[in-house]
């Protein structure tokens, strides 16, 4: 069997065992282990097994993705996510679907010390969609605007998709993490946007929460608010210490995540979240449990990719579309429409295995750059989760959903549909102007 043959195998056997419902890790390492030992033969497939086990963990990017995790599984158990909720709806009370914009923006917040889009969903879920059907808010859209806000976690920093995408491609975890903040941030207004924009011209999607509270003395109020806005000051100190560390030099990103995993531990102590060993075990567990999927997925992804290189045809197909003298942007957006399509029944690691090997050297060689192209690839991964068929957000939604609402995930994928299009309006603004990524990594990072 030639090589090229051997890739082409390669990518078809790895759809085939997918579409079997294998775990995606099991996937790539079968199709990788079976194709390498088709061309050279079995002794230095394990050879190469074992080393891409090694090198893909043995690194320092590596290292602060389980530090990551274990910050944001301490700030879920510790009730982070509720304090920035309560807090950021304290600030947004008066707007109309006040509720809704509250998710908005207090998922962007919990972002940033969670980095997990499936867990800010799930949190999100439990403590938004009881108060949304109290107030009698529209239930499709309620429970679509929770599961695409829960997307932040992936684009705000700090992000395990943009370390994922640095390992892959050799780039600066401080200059993605720096990149994804103003998109993220561009993202929420344009959801609250479209948010109030609704309810203005139906009120019915989100009744006024003061139409339905009982009467309380003005002053009372003022004081409650003030109180609840204060909340969020655990939330925001987190963050300071992890991106400002890493900004100012002060800390490595894995030094960031060691001390903005213990920060925020000891802040969930002070405030009285962690009384009791269960709960730090309790968080450990889930953190260890969800590292070692990732290991798994991790070191698959990463052998299936260096087979993929021996195969040349990643090479191949770049130099292919090379000499076929199309304009950069027209390939461009071959490469997006593959990449949303990807997105819609593949997981975000399991594209950038499949896709970043042959993709990222062609578009680098076409002159954009690298860091922008990652935040356009974490946007396409954004816009997969809350489409379907997967739609992994929407799944995850759909779990935590009373089952006396009676919502269906039909319900959710057409409460999404609004906010996917807001995505894909960002996602054209990033594309037509690069600035909008690139100016805070050049501000900060130079």
């Amino acid at each position: 069997m030639d090589f090229m043959t051997g890739g082409v195998l390669c990518v078809v056997l790895l759809l085939l065992l997918m579409a079997t419902g294998l775990q995606i890790g099991l996937s790539f390492l079968c199709a990788g282990l079976a194709v390498s030992t088709l061309l050279l033969d079995f002794d230095s497939s394990l050879s190469l097994l074992g080393k891409a086990a090694y090198h893909s963990i043995a690194t320092p990017t590596w290292a602060c993705i389980p530090l990551f995790i274990l910050m944001g599984s301490f700030a879920a158990e510790g009730g982070f996510a509720s304090r920035a909720y309560r807090g950021v709806h304290a600030l947004s009370h008066r707007l109309p679907g006040s509720l809704m914009i509250a998710t908005c923006f207090s998922s962007a917040v919990f972002g940033a010390v969670s980095g997990s889009s499936i867990a800010t969903t799930a949190i999100f879920g439990k403590m938004a969609i009881p108060e949304m059907l109290r107030f009698r808010y529209d239930k499709a859209f309620s429970v679509g605007c929770i599961a695409s806000a829960g997307t932040f976690a992936s684009m705000i920093p700090p992000s395990m998709m943009m370390v994922i995408y640095a390992l892959f491609t050799q780039q600066s975890v401080g200059k993605l993490f720096a990149a994804g903040i103003v998109p993220g941030a561009i993202t929420a207004v344009v959801y609250s946007v479209l948010i109030i924009t609704k309810v203005k011209r139906n009120p019915d999607i989100a009744p006024h929460i003061k139409e339905l509270n009982t009467d309380t003395p003005f002053f009372e109020q003022q004081a409650a608010r003030r109180k609840e806005i204060f909340q969020i000051w655990p939330v925001v100190l987190i963050a300071c210490i992890v991106l400002g560390g890493i900004y100012s030099g002060l800390f490595t990103p894995t030094e960031a995540a060691a001390a903005g995993a213990l920060s925020t531990l000891v802040l969930g102590w002070f405030l009285g979240s962690f009384r009791k060993l269960e709960q730090v075990t309790l968080s450990m567990k889930g953190s260890a449990n969800t590292t070692a999927m990732l290991f798994l997925i991790n070191i698959g992804a990463l052998f299936y990719s260096r087979i993929l290189a021996v195969t040349r045809m990643p090479t191949e197909m770049s130099m292919f579309l090379n000499n076929l003298n199309l304009p950069p942007f027209v390939i461009l957006m071959g490469v997006l429409i593959i990449m949303l399509l990807l997105g819609m029944i593949m997981v975000p690691v399991g594209i950038y295995a499949l896709t970043l090997p042959v993709v990222f050297p062609l578009i680098t060689s076409l002159g954009y750059d690298p860091i922008w192209f990652g935040v356009i690839a974490l946007k396409l991964t954004e816009i997969g989760a809350i489409t379907p068929p997967v739609g992994l957000n929407v799944f995850a939604m759909k779990g935590v959903i009373p089952r006396d609402a009676n919502i269906t995930i039909e319900d959710i994928f057409k409460g999404c549909w609004p906010f996917c299009l807001c995505d894909i309006i960002v996602l054209i603004a990033l594309i037509l102007f690069p600035k909008i990524t690139l100016w805070l990594p050049g501000l900060l990072l130079g």
